[in-house]
């Protein structure tokens, strides 16, 4: 007579929400592929009741699929046919090399033009990386990828996204609400980045908790990152002397990416940004590295490669037409 197992089997670290799809359709798939076994969802755990060699099965793929989705973060019908058809646990998972991270909902994301490859292959050579470019062109997407994937494969145990607090037009102090509900608007790409490849709920614990953390360039004095990887996003808004305080800030096993776009200075003076200065300072530092995006690497609608394109020719029309000095045409130009 077949041994009947009652058994209760935990998924740690995995999002139910995740793991059993919406409205439940992939829990409703696993048990399809198991009609011996009578299963029950309850939050993080599935209790089991079957034929003991069935129940012990079952566990063993339930396992693979936890290590898939906890080193690829997302698990589609196709992924658990794989699993439960044979069985594979997180070092057997298939894997893409150009991918850097697999994001929500099956979202697969990989550095797709020249320069965004050139900035995924500097990173495993540089602990500082400068990416530079227009808009569009996946600086901050890329970086934010990156960091992702160092949090998840354990390389850095937290992320540190910071910008300064420079906008245009409007005055921090008068919009309401604390510095967090102040500053967040300002900080939106970085959210928006981030939402595409931590489930919401996971990225809602690691902000609570610390492991991802996002503030204005201010709140940097006087810190050492240690074991962190660190994003400074919009660069070009920072003097000389905040971006040297912000890089003075590595600390040991941390790695620093500084995105910007020079054609976007929102400072009083073009000349103020530190930006430009700052690589032309490092450029020839061994460990860090310079990758400069052009209108080559738009990524976004197609009308927004033509806008940038239209600008810079407006740009070059002369001081006289734009409104700009040479010395900011020059850098239009050479963007």
């Amino acid at each position: 007579m077949t041994e009947t197992l009652g058994r209760e089997i935990a998924v740690e670290g995995v999002d139910p929400r995740e793991l059993y799809g919406a409205q439940n359709v992939y829990l409703e798939q696993i048990k399809a592929l198991h009609p011996a076994l009578k299963i029950v969802a309850r939050g993080q755990s599935l209790k089991v009741l079957g034929p003991e060699a069935e129940t012990r099965r079952f566990a063993a793929r339930m396992e693979g699929l936890a290590a898939y989705y906890l080193k690829y973060g997302h698990i589609s019908p196709q992924v658990i046919d794989q699993c439960f058809a044979g069985g594979f646990g997180a070092a057997d998972a298939p894997a893409d090399k150009d991918v850097i991270v697999y994001g929500n909902n099956g979202n697969i994301v990989r550095a797709r033009t020249v320069n965004q490859q050139r900035l995924v292959g500097l990173y495993d050579k540089c602990d500082l990386l400068f990416a530079v470019g227009p808009a569009g062109s996946g600086k901050t997407y890329t970086a934010s990828a990156l960091a992702v994937r160092a949090q998840k494969e354990k390389q850095v145990r937290r992320i540190i996204l910071t910008r300064p607090a420079v906008e245009a037009g409007e005055k921090l102090g008068f919009l309401p609400g604390d510095m967090k509900e102040k500053l967040d608007p300002y900080l939106q790409p970085l959210y928006d980045a981030l939402n595409d490849m931590i489930p919401p709920a996971k990225l809602q614990k690691f902000l609570e908790e610390g492991t991802v953390q996002i503030a204005p360039l201010a709140y940097m004095r006087g810190r050492t990152l240690d074991n962190a990887f660190v994003i400074l996003d919009e660069a070009q808004n920072t003097t000389l002397a905040q971006i040297k305080m912000f890089l003075t800030r590595m600390g040991r096993n941390a790695r620093f990416i500084v995105t910007g776009d020079v054609t976007q200075i929102d400072l009083p003076r073009r000349s103020d940004s530190g930006l430009v200065r700052a690589m032309e300072i490092l450029r020839r530092v061994e460990g860090i590295g310079i990758v400069e995006f052009d209108k080559r690497d738009i990524v976004r609608h197609p009308l927004v490669k033509h806008i940038v394109e239209a600008f810079d020719r407006h740009a070059g029309a002369g001081p006289a037409e734009s409104g700009e000095s040479d010395t900011e045409n020059t850098e239009t130009k050479n963007e």
